[in-house]
C-alpha cells in the first residue's frame, strides 16, 4: 500500500517533491533543539493550496497520518513525527508567497510558508508595520506562528498572533478547502471558525494562507534598561510606565541578574550597561507616532519618576539605534547563552501579572529546597504575564544527570503555576512534549470539549496525531 500511496502523492506534486529516502527526509525529522528525531513514511512538498488539498485527501483515503510543518522552530515537538514511521510530513515551505498587500485596508495576505521576517519587510516597504517579532523571525513561518498562537516581544501593545489575524484559508482533514481569507474586522455571521485553527497546532486542519493586520509605522522608538532590586519593583515600574506612557509602551521585558551573567560569560562582546549588578532588570521600549522627541520625553519622564520614587536603582537610556540594538541583544542572547552553557529544563508559563512576583519567590524556594544549588534562568515578557522559567543544574552536576530530574522539576514548577492561577504554556504550545502535563492541569470539561471538536473535524484522527490530546 505504501508504494501505491506514494505513487498517488507523486502524481499530485511531482516525483521530486515526495521525499522518501532517509538522507533526504533527515532535515525534516529532528526538532529545533536537537533532542528528538522521528521517522516518517515520506516528506511531501506541495506548492499550492490545491496540491495540499489533494495530498490531504489522499492521506485520508489511505488513513495515513499527517504532520504539518513550517519552519520547524517549535520547542514542544509539535511539528516533527513520532518514532512509528507511519506519518507523512507535510511541509509548507514552498508556499511562501505574499499574495496581496492592501494599504487602504491595512492588511497583508500571505501563504502559510512565508517567513515572518519577509512579511515584516514587505509591510515595511509599504510604510506599514506587521508587529509580530520573535527571536526566530528569520526562519519561522507564519503558518507555524498561527498554529501555535505565537507571542513575542510586542504582545503588550499589539497582542498575540491570534489578535493579528483577520482571515484564514484551511484545508480540512477530509481534503476540502475552507476559504476564509476575508479582511473584515467585523463579521458576526456564525461560529468563529478562524479561532479554532489558530493555536490548534495542526490537529484540526492545515492552515495554508492568512489575512493579517498591519499598523502604522511608529515615527520613532526608544529603549531603556532599568535596574531594580526585586520582581515586585519591576511590577510597580510596569504600572508606572503604563500610567505615564499608555499605549506608547510597546515592550516590557524582565531579566534576572543571573540571565545577564550568562550572557556576559558567553557573549563578552555585548554591552555591560551597569558597573555593579542588580537583582532584576526591565528592558523597556516606548514608541511614538509623533516624533523621537516625544518618545524620549515619555520614557525619560517615567524613568525619572521611578528613580525618584524608589522603584528603580539605576537606568540606561539608549541614545542611538546602535545602543538600542545592544540592549535588545542582551535580552535576545539569553536563550543562546543558555544553550552554550549546557542543557536545561525549560518552562514557558503565563500568570496573572499581579501573581508573578509571588510565583517567582515561591517556586525559587521550592526548587532550592528540592535541588540545592540549581540555577534558575527567569526572563520573559512581563508586560503580558509570560515568563520563561528555566532550570539548570548546580555547579558540578552534569547536565545529562540533571535532565533525569525533569519530571520532578516540571511538577514543582507547573504545580506552582496552577496555584497562582496560571497556564503551563504561554506561547510555545503543547505539542507532544507537554501533552501529558495538559491532562493533569486542564479542566476535564475543557478537555472533553476539545476532544469533541477534534472528533467532529478530524474523525479519522489523521491530523498531527499525538499532539495536544
Amino acid at each position: 500500500m505504501t508504494e501505491d500511496f506514494l505513487g498517488r502523492c507523486r502524481a499530485i506534486v511531482g516525483a521530486s517533491r515526495v521525499l522518501s529516502e532517509q538522507i533526504d527526509m533527515a532535515p525534516y525529522l529532528t526538532d529545533w533543539r536537537g533532542r528528538f528525531t522521528g521517522r516518517a513514511r515520506a516528506v511531501l512538498l506541495p506548492a499550492s493550496v490545491d496540491e495540499v488539498a489533494q495530498l490531504v485527501a489522499a492521506c485520508a483515503h489511505a488513513r495515513v497520518p499527517i504532520v504539518p510543518q513550517g519552519g520547524r522552530t517549535g520547542l514542544v515537538l509539535g511539528s516533527v513525527p513520532d518514532a512509528s514511521g507511519t506519518a507523512v510530513v507535510l511541509s509548507l515551505r514552498r508556499m511562501s508567497r505574499i499574495l496581496e498587500l492592501d494599504t487602504t485596508n491595512r492588511t497583508i495576505t500571505v501563504e502559510a510558508g512565508a517567513i515572518l521576517q519577509q512579511i515584516q519587510e514587505a509591510a515595511g516597504r509599504a510604510g506599514l508595520l506587521f508587529p509580530l517579532s520573535l527571536a526566530a523571525e528569520g526562519s519561522c513561518t507564519i503558518g507555524g506562528n498561527l498554529s501555535t498562537n505565537a507571542g513575542g516581544t510586542a504582545v503588550l501593545r499589539y497582542g498575540n498572533t491570534r489578535d493579528l489575524c483577520l482571515g484564514l484559508q484551511v484545508v480540512t482533514p477530509g481534503g476540502e478547502i475552507w476559504d476564509g481569507l476575508r479582511g473584515l474586522r467585523k463579521d458576526n455571521t456564525g461560529y468563529a471558525l478562524r479561532e479554532l485553527f489558530i493555536g490548534a497546532e495542526g490537529t484540526l486542519g492545515v492552515i495554508t494562507a492568512a489575512v493579517l493586520k498591519l499598523y502604522p509605522q511608529p515615527k520613532a522608538s526608544t529603549t531603556a534598561l532599568v535596574a531594580m532590586d526585586s520582581p515586585e519593583r519591576a511590577l510597580s515600574l510596569l504600572s508606572l510606565m503604563q500610567d505615564q506612557c499608555g499605549s506608547n509602551l510597546t515592550a516590557y521585558e524582565l531579566m534576572s541578574d543571573f540571565c545577564l551573567q550568562l550572557v556576559s560569560e558567553h557573549f563578552p562582546h555585548l554591552p555591560r550597561p551597569f558597573v555593579r549588578s542588580h537583582a532584576q532588570y526591565a528592558l523597556l521600549e516606548v514608541s511614538s507616532s509623533e516624533s523621537e522627541e516625544h518618545a524620549v520625553a515619555l520614557l525619560e519622564g517615567a524613568i525619572e519618576a521611578a528613580l525618584e520614587g524608589g522603584l528603580a536603582d539605576d537606568a540606561v537610556v539608549a541614545t542611538s539605534l546602535a545602543q538600542s540594538s545592544g540592549l535588545w541583544q542582551l535580552r535576545e542572547h539569553i536563550p543562546l547563552a543558555q544553550a552554550s552553557a549546557g542543557k536545561n529544563i525549560k518552562h514557558d508559563v503565563s500568570l496573572p501579572i499581579s501573581q508573578i512576583a509571588a510565583f517567582i519567590a515561591a517556586t525559587d524556594a521550592q526548587l532550592a529546597h528540592a535541588f540545592p544549588g540549581c540555577q534558575v534562568v527567569c526572563f520573559g515578557h512581563l508586560g503580558d504575564g509570560n515568563l520563561h522559567y528555566n532550570v539548570a543544574p548546580s555547579n558540578g552536576v552534569s547536565h545529562e544527570a540533571f535532565l533525569g530530574n525533569q519530571d520532578a522539576i516540571n511538577r514543582i514548577v507547573h504545580d506552582s503555576v496552577a496555584r497562582h492561577d496560571g497556564s503551563i504554556s504561554a506561547e510555545h504550545g503543547i505539542g507532544a512534549l507537554k501533552r501529558d502535563e495538559l491532562q493533569r492541569y486542564k479542566d476535564p470539561v475543557e478537555l472533553n470539549m476539545m476532544r469533541a471538536i477534534k472528533g467532529a473535524l478530524d474523525p479519522l484522527g489523521i491530523m498531527n496525531p499525538g499532539k495536544i490530546l
